[in-house]
C-alpha cells in the first residue's frame, strides 16, 4: 500500500503548478481525479509539438496517475456534480487566477459548506492577498520579478531563465508540501483548511543565503555564469575536448586535494589562495589560471584524476546523456508504462523513495474524459441513462 491510498483528490488545475502538485501526491497512492473542460481539457494537451502519437509530450509530463473527468463548471448542473463530488474529497486542488474558481462556485467557501473537513489548495502567481492579486502569470514573468533572471547567466550579459520552468515546478512542490502539512493537522483536529500558494512567495524563498547576503551587505547579487558567489573554485570549466566539467572546491579540506589533482601545489602555497576568503577576494587571478589549466586536458581525465583525490566533480550531460546515464536508470528515474493511445510510453520516475509505502506509476496520463463515466458512477451512482442526459446537455 502506497502512503497515500485513500487520499481522494479533485483537481482543477491546468499547465504547471497545479499537474505537478497532484502528480507528486498521485505517485504515492492518492486518487486524483482531473477535472477537465469537455471538448478541450487541460490547456497543456494542445502544448506541442512534440507530441507523441497525437499526445502532447507536455502534458505526459506531469498527468500520471490520475484519472480524466470531463464537467463543465459553468453549467449549473456540472457546479452540482462536482460539489456532490467534493462531499466526500479530501483535497481540491486548483490554480486559476484569483477569483476564477468563486465565479464559478466552486471556491473554498463554497466546498466548504459541503465539507468543512477539505483541505482546499489554490496555486497562483501571487496568492490570494497583495496588490498584486489580480495580476496574470506565467513562470517567464515569475522568474524575472522574483530576482532569478537577475543572477542567472554570465556577467555583462542579458538575463537569462533556467532551462526548465522552475517557479511552475516549486509552486507546485511547494503546494503538495502544504498539503500534506494540511492533511496532518486534519488529522489532529478534525478541520480542514485553505493552502495559499503563491509562485512569488516560493521564489523569494528560494533566495536563500543570496537574499540573507543582500540583507548583510546592502549590494545586490549579479551574475557569476556557472560560479558560486561565495566559494571559489566552484564552477563549470571547458576542457581541450571542448566539454565542460564542474569542479565543486566546497570546503578548505579539498583545497590541497584539487591543488595536488591538478598538478598545482604551488597554488596551495600562493597566499593570495590560501583559504575561501582569499580566494573569492582574488577570483579574477585564481580562475584565468585555472581556466588556461583545464584546457590542457580533455575532460574524462580531468574527471578521472579529480575523482582519484577525492574531489567532487562532474561532466556536464545534455538530457539524452543524462536519461541514459547508469546511476540515473540504476535508481529507475526512466520507466516504461503501457498507454491506450501510445502503446509503450517513458516516463521518468518516482523521485523519493520510501523503504515501507513506495509510490509508483499505475496510471497512464489519461485521455480527455477517459474516466468520466467510470468515476461519476463510481462516486455518485449516476446511471447510464442520467450519463446520457448529461452528455446531451453538454455537462460532461
Amino acid at each position: 500500500m502506497s502512503a497515500l491510498t485513500g487520499i481522494h483528490i479533485l483537481d482543477l488545475s491546468i499547465a504547471l503548478a497545479g499537474p505537478y502538485c497532484t502528480m507528486m501526491l498521485g505517485d504515492y497512492g492518492a486518487d486524483v481525479i482531473k477535472i477537465e473542460r469537455p471538448g478541450t481539457g487541460d490547456d497543456t494537451r494542445l502544448w506541442a509539438p512534440p507530441y507523441i502519437d497525437g499526445q502532447s509530450a507536455y502534458f505526459v509530463s506531469v498527468n500520471r496517475n490520475k484519472r480524466s473527468v470531463t464537467l463543465n463548471l459553468k453549467h449549473p448542473r456540472g457546479r452540482e456534480i462536482f460539489l456532490r463530488m467534493a462531499e466526500e474529497a479530501d483535497v481540491v486542488v486548483e490554480n486559476f487566477r484569483p477569483g476564477v474558481v468563486a465565479r464559478l462556485g466552486v471556491d473554498y467557501e463554497a466546498v466548504r459548506k459541503v465539507n468543512g473537513q477539505i483541505v482546499y489548495c489554490s496555486i497562483s502567481g501571487f496568492g490570494q492577498t497583495g496588490p498584486y492579486l489580480h495580476k496574470p502569470a506565467y513562470d517567464q514573468i515569475m522568474q524575472g520579478l522574483g530576482g532569478l533572471m537577475s543572477m542567472t547567466g554570465e556577467p555583462g550579459g542579458g538575463p537569462v531563465k533556467t532551462g526548465v520552468a522552475i517557479t511552475d515546478i516549486g509552486a507546485g512542490m511547494f503546494a503538495a508540501y502544504g498539503i500534506l502539512a494540511a492533511l496532518l493537522d486534519r488529522h489532529r483536529t478534525g478541520q480542514g483548511q485553505h493552502v495559499d500558494v503563491a509562485m512569488l512567495d516560493c521564489q523569494v524563498a528560494w533566495l536563500t543565503y543570496q537574499a540573507q547576503g543582500f540583507l548583510a551587505t546592502g549590494k545586490a547579487p549579479g551574475k557569476v555564469g556557472a560560479a558560486h558567489p561565495t566559494i571559489v573554485p566552484y564552477q563549470a570549466f571547458a576542457c581541450r575536448d571542448g566539454k565542460y566539467i564542474n569542479v565543486a572546491v566546497g570546503s578548505e579540506r579539498l583545497w590541497p586535494r584539487f591543488c595536488k589533482a591538478v598538478g598545482g601545489e604551488e597554488l596551495q602555497d600562493d597566499p593570495r589562495f590560501a583559504n575561501n576568503d582569499e580566494r573569492v577576494k582574488n577570483r579574477g587571478q585564481l580562475v584565468p589560471e585555472l581556466e588556461q589549466m583545464f584546457l590542457q586536458r580533455p575532460s574524462a581525465e580531468w574527471l578521472e584524476m579529480l575523482e582519484g583525490e577525492g574531489v567532487p566533480c562532474g561532466p556536464i550531460q545534455d538530457v539524452s546523456e543524462v536519461l541514459s546515464d547508469p546511476q540515473v536508470l540504476s535508481r529507475e528515474m526512466l520507466v516504461e508504462i503501457p498507454h491506450p493511445a501510445i502503446g509503450p510510453l517513458r516516463l521518468t520516475g518516482v523521485p523519493v523513495k520510501l523503504s515501507r509505502s513506495p509510490g509508483s506509476i499505475r496510471r497512464h496520463p489519461p485521455l480527455l474524459g477517459e474516466h468520466t463515466e467510470e468515476v461519476l458512477k463510481e462516486l455518485l451512482g449516476v446511471s447510464d441513462a442520467e450519463l446520457a442526459a448529461l452528455r446531451e446537455e453538454e455537462v460532461v
